[in-house]
């Protein structure tokens, strides 16, 4: 079975007053026949993130809008896609309210974060009760990297290097924020699936522990209770389409085959052969490509 873990759909009322997304990113039947000619089983929506709530009002009716309208994809296509609620993410009591309701009510499975909001990353106090019921109840988390002046855009904001440079680095820094904060290690069973294979962090493991290690010598960071590693490496990431091994073979040194999810990135990435076949081309056993192609999120999914 092949599970797309990353890719996107939004209502036309969401692409109308966002500033980048074009109609494409409302063809539901386009992704399904492309699902088709490659073999993909399901899909998971969740949402890029995008500046709608500043023309229609809140983050309360983007999300009502958008959780609604994924809702009735669903109920359509029974079986094809899983769900990601957004939420109201400026009411932390709304928040709570709104994942009950998804996962309650309409079906959803999962829960679609961005990496931070107006520079308030999800390490927040607000997000914790959001936190605490994912654990209890088996939900993943899909962050994406915020797309809307991510980190670094006050001092760069440019059309090529935003998207390539500042997007993944607001993920990693998320992440980040999310060890420094000992969210990773008290809330262990939250399973947190970071877009782009979770930024640079695959990379940076080695200079995570060295850096740690030298600064607890001198009393200088605070005391972790292990290495970074030892947290960082519970979280999942996704492949977002990628077609190269580089970033497969640092997210494999650090978190194993169980905790890679093949994504598509789909529309943003159109050509979803090629990254399925990245996978498969990996020098892996043939367990593990079955993993990442989707079992791994097959299995995350069950107790959801």
């Amino acid at each position: 079975m092949i599970i797309d873990s990353h890719s996107h759909w939004l209502p036309e009322e969401i692409i109308a007053n966002a500033h980048f997304f074009s109609k494409a990113w409302g063809d539901i039947e386009a992704q399904i026949k492309i699902m088709d000619e490659v073999g993909i089983d399901k899909a998971v929506l969740s949402y890029p993130t995008s500046d709608a709530h500043l023309k229609l009002g809140s983050f309360s009716y983007v999300s009502r809008l958008y959780n609604d309208n994924v809702a009735k994809i669903i109920k359509r296509h029974p079986g094809k896609f899983i769900g990601a609620a957004v939420l109201p993410v400026d009411n932390s009591q709304d928040m709570t309210v709104e994942l009950k309701r998804t996962t309650q009510e309409l079906g959803f499975k999962a829960v679609s974060l961005a990496s931070s909001y107006n520079g308030v990353y999800i390490d927040d106090k607000r997000f914790l009760p959001i936190y605490k019921i994912a654990q209890q109840n088996n939900i993943p988390i899909f962050v994406h990297s915020q797309i809307i002046n991510p980190i670094g855009f006050e001092r760069v904001s440019d059309p090529l290097l935003t998207p390539v440079i500042e997007y993944v680095f607001d993920t990693t820094i998320c992440i980040g924020k999310l060890l420094m904060s000992d969210i990773l290690k008290e809330y262990r069973e939250v399973k947190f699936i970071f877009a782009h294979f979770g930024g640079v962090i695959p990379h940076l493991a080695y200079r995570f522990d060295a850096t740690y290690q030298m600064l607890r010598g001198i009393n200088f960071v605070k005391d972790l209770k292990g290495n970074p590693t030892e947290y960082l490496r519970n979280i999942y990431v996704d492949t977002s389409g990628d077609i190269k091994k580089t970033n497969f073979l640092s997210a494999l040194e650090l978190l194993g085959p169980k905790h890679i999810l093949w994504g598509s990135d789909w529309p943003a990435k159109k050509d979803i052969a090629s990254s399925t076949q990245a996978v498969k081309n990996l020098d892996i056993n043939e367990e593990d490509k079955e993993n990442i192609l989707g079992k791994n999120l097959e299995n995350i999914l069950k107790g959801a």
